[in-house]
This record gives structure tokens, C-alpha cells and sequence, in this order.
């Protein structure tokens, strides 16, 4: 009897560099069965004047991609980046319990986007394909007692939001419209799409 793997595997003649170092896109990845390793670019993520936020994480996206290509020119390198956006102030990762804090409350009660960049690149041959892919999440009203104590389990804090819709934080999610795995990290249809569009993999 065949296993369970036989049944759906997508094949790579290489394996695939993600150039991400979140352990949410890694675990993505792992789950579809896609082969790939690990290479964490170093770039600078100021969002330029005037920049949209669907043109900034879009760039983000394929500046990891293009960074990591500088050293790997004959495989296949998927770079993503991840941003959530309310009333159109974007929200990166809070580097305190302050920050986690105001984030929390704004996005309390309300409605936000979640964008993430994706670009897949191959140096060797110049090929490439990216998009924005956005969904729609909806918080709920959050009270004291919640917000203090979602901060305390550490979970907010590699989170752009500053919240985990796939961890503890789930409790305040109230609706999703659009991609699920886009708001954790990585629109995973779309992607797997795309890296069968440009040969990268193949079923």
C-alpha cells in the first residue's frame, strides 16, 4: 500500500532556497511537501516616502529574493514578507510590550489587511514571478485582562500585528475572508501556483 507521501509530492529537480528566516513560512513549506533550504538575507526594511503599502511588501519580498540570488545563482529562491495594515498605518513586529500593547488595541474590534510579498527568482536564467496576495481579518473586542494577557505568553512578539492567528491567538480571531496561510505567513496556493507556472516544481 502506498503511504500517504505518494500521494502528493511535489518534485524539484533542486531544492528550493526560501529566503525567509520565519519558522511560519519554513513550517508552511515542510507541510506541502515542498523540498527547500533555508538562506536568511540581511536587507534593510524602511518603507521608502510615498511607497504603498502593496508596492513596500512587494519590494521587501523581492529584495530577499534578489540578496540571497547575489551568492546562489542556479537554483530556484522564493523571498516573502508579511505586513498588517489598519486605517493605512502599517504594523511590523513589536519590539516591546508597549508596542504590543498598541498594536492589540487598535487592531481591537476592527477589521485589517494582511499582505505578503512573494517573489520567486532564478538568477541563473533572470526568470521571476511575484505577487500580493491580501486577506481580510476581523479581531474582536478585546478587554484589558486579554490583550495583558496575550502579551505575557511572549507569543506577540516576532508577529507583524502582534498576533499569531495560527498559536495562542487564534481566541480572537473572529472572521477571515481570503487566504488563511497568507495571514500567517505565506498565501500557499498562490505560491505553489506560481512555482509551477515558472518550473520549479512539477507534480
Amino acid at each position: 500500500m502506498q503511504s500517504s507521501k505518494e500521494y502528493y509530492r511535489p518534485v524539484s529537480d533542486e531544492m528550493i532556497i526560501l529566503a525567509s528566516s520565519s519558522p511560519r513560512r519554513r513550517q508552511l513549506l515542510e507541510i506541502v511537501r515542498v523540498p527547500f533550504k533555508v538562506i536568511s538575507p540581511q536587507i534593510m526594511e524602511e518603507k521608502f516616502q510615498g511607497e504603498s503599502p502593496r508596492e513596500y511588501v512587494a519590494r521587501l519580498a523581492r529584495a530577499k529574493a534578489t540578496e540571497v540570488g547575489k551568492e546562489v545563482k542556479d537554483r530556484w529562491i522564493l523571498g516573502a514578507d508579511t505586513i498588517v495594515l489598519i486605517d493605512g498605518e502599517v504594523l511590523g513586529k513589536p519590539r516591546n510590550e508597549k508596542e504590543a500593547y498598541s498594536m492589540l488595541k487598535k487592531l481591537s474590534g476592527k477589521r485589517h489587511a494582511v499582505m505578503t510579498g512573494f517573489f520567486i527568482y532564478h538568477p541563473e536564467n533572470n526568470q521571476s514571478e511575484g505577487d500580493v496576495v491580501e486577506s481580510q481579518v476581523r479581531i474582536k473586542n478585546l478587554d484589558e485582562k486579554e490583550i495583558k494577557g496575550y502579551i505575557k505568553t511572549g507569543e506577540p512578539f516576532d508577529k507583524a500585528g502582534g498576533y499569531a492567528v495560527q498559536g495562542i491567538g487564534m481566541f480572537m480571531i473572529e472572521e477571515i475572508v481570503g487566504s488563511y496561510t497568507n495571514v500567517i505567513g505565506l498565501p500557499v496556493c498562490e505560491v505553489i501556483e506560481a512555482l509551477r507556472r515558472v518550473g520549479a516544481i512539477r507534480f
